[in-house]
């Protein structure tokens, strides 16, 4: 059977690195199986749910470098959830609940208070026919909950190993509203039957849905899924990830300059026995996949783990592939010469426009000492000027001002650049040009 595997994001918000992980490991698992991904929106939500955040979603995958061989909405396919509702129905499986939620929460409370587990006591079975009638003629309206078989339920987790869950411990799950809306569940395992999802890869988070979820696969007549539970992502100290990365959106992370590559890498290696390391592609992180390099700790996120490797790749990074992400950035007229000559000092994308300005644009000279630049501007050469240029200019000044080492040199940045580090002034003084460096050195705005 070809291996199927789905991504399934609630379009109620914008991703962040943790859907990010869950969905990246998906699309590696199925493109090193040689399978199929699909791309499914929960969207049965209709309060919170929001077509802006959907297509956020999908924005935010292509750029990570994802894409789907299948997409489904659920709210296109409501007609297939009440057709397998009616049938958990037909066999008993599905019955009608007639609890308010204030009702419910009390009884919730009673339970904990009397130290027993606050499980369904499945008194909507018992109800008469004239006490449901009663409720009826109140008004209300009956939300529907799943029978869960006694028993315990055990499945082979490609992550967690051997698992199991006993329903005896769960309450029945409440699978429709009293407005007639669908809960997660029932859509969720019938999307899985009807696309033919192979594996549910997701967080360790839903490792308690996976009972109920065993048993609505069989009561369906389908065949059951394996299962991946993936330990959840922390902050770098092992706390919760929100805490050091705001709400963690892949958005903000693009408007800090990150290269989604970067990202893709410490993603699909982050809690693994891999060291992390910057990939040439996505089809160097699937060729590498496989279920048994995971473990069962939380891996940390460290965003300035992200940084250091981004930074890694832009100091590798050919011209002919910087190109396009300077034109993004504003700088089409930035030419070969510049990029070589600032991408040492990069730390993200973005930081080239700060040098393309003081390369390009009129800076304010930071003066130490007015005589000294004023001197060292007199014994500037004639154009045109290399990378021989530098050294054989200060070699000048040197010779004729006696000043050498710090003194010598930074002044001379200051001057030029207004700043107290950067590229090698070798490669940067030819792109300034005589005209702005006479000016600059002679305190004068350029």
């Amino acid at each position: 059977m070809t291996v199927t595997v789905r991504f399934a994001p609630s379009p109620t918000g914008r991703l962040h690195v943790g859907n990010a992980r869950v969905a990246l490991i998906n699309w590696l698992f199925a493109r090193r199986a040689g399978g199929r991904f699909l791309l499914r929106l929960d969207d049965t939500d209709r309060e919170r749910s929001r077509p802006e955040y959907a297509e956020a979603i999908e924005a935010d995958l292509r750029w990570l470098g994802l894409d789907w061989d299948l997409f489904a909405r659920q709210s296109d396919r409501i007609e297939r959830y009440q057709a397998a509702a009616e049938r958990l129905k037909a066999a008993g499986r599905l019955y009608p609940c007639w609890e308010t939620a204030e009702e419910l929460e009390f009884r919730r409370k009673l339970a904990l208070s009397r130290g027993r587990p606050p499980v369904y006591d499945r008194a909507a079975l018992a109800l008469t026919p004239a006490a449901i009638a009663a409720f009826e003629a109140e008004g209300r309206r009956p939300h529907w909950r799943f029978r869960l078989a006694p028993g315990e339920v055990r499945w082979d987790d490609r992550v967690r190993g051997p698992s199991h869950g006993d329903a005896a411990h769960l309450s029945d799950p409440v699978l429709i509203r009293a407005d007639g809306s669908f809960l997660y569940t029932l859509p969720s395992v019938v999307d899985d039957l009807d696309f033919a999802v192979t594996d549910v890869v997701r967080g360790e988070d839903h490792v308690t849905n996976t009972v109920v979820q065993i048993q609505l696969f069989e009561a369906l007549g389908g065949p059951v899924p394996r299962f991946a539970h993936l330990p959840l992502l922390t902050g770098a100290d092992g706390g919760e990830l929100s805490k050091r990365l705001g709400s963690g959106a892949l958005d903000e992370l693009r408007g800090q300059g990150v290269a989604p590559l970067a990202l893709a890498s410490l993603l699909a290696q982050l809690g693994t026995s891999e060291a992390i390391a910057l990939k040439p592609d996505l089809a160097a992180l699937a060729a590498e996949f496989a279920w048994d390099k995971f473990g069962r700790a939380s891996p940390r996120f460290d965003l300035d783990a992200l940084h250091r490797l981004d930074t890694r790749r832009l100091h590798g990074l050919a011209f002919a592939e910087a190109r396009p992400r300077l034109a993004e950035l504003g700088l089409p007229d930035a030419d070969e010469a510049f990029w070589l000559a600032v991408r040492p000092n990069l730390t993200h994308a973005a930081d080239a426009r700060e040098w393309w300005a003081i390369c390009r644009a009129p800076l304010a000279p930071v003066i130490e000492d007015a005589a000294f630049t004023r001197a060292a501007a007199d014994l500037l050469p004639p154009e045109p000027w290399d990378a021989a240029t530098w050294p054989a200019w200060t070699g000048a000044v040197k010779q004729a001002t006696g000043r050498k080492g710090r003194d010598l040199f930074h002044p001379l940045r200051l001057a030029l650049t207004g700043r107290e580090n950067g590229p090698e002034l070798k490669t940067l003084l030819p792109l300034i040009g005589r005209q702005r460096a006479l000016a600059r050195l002679d305190g004068r705005e350029a």
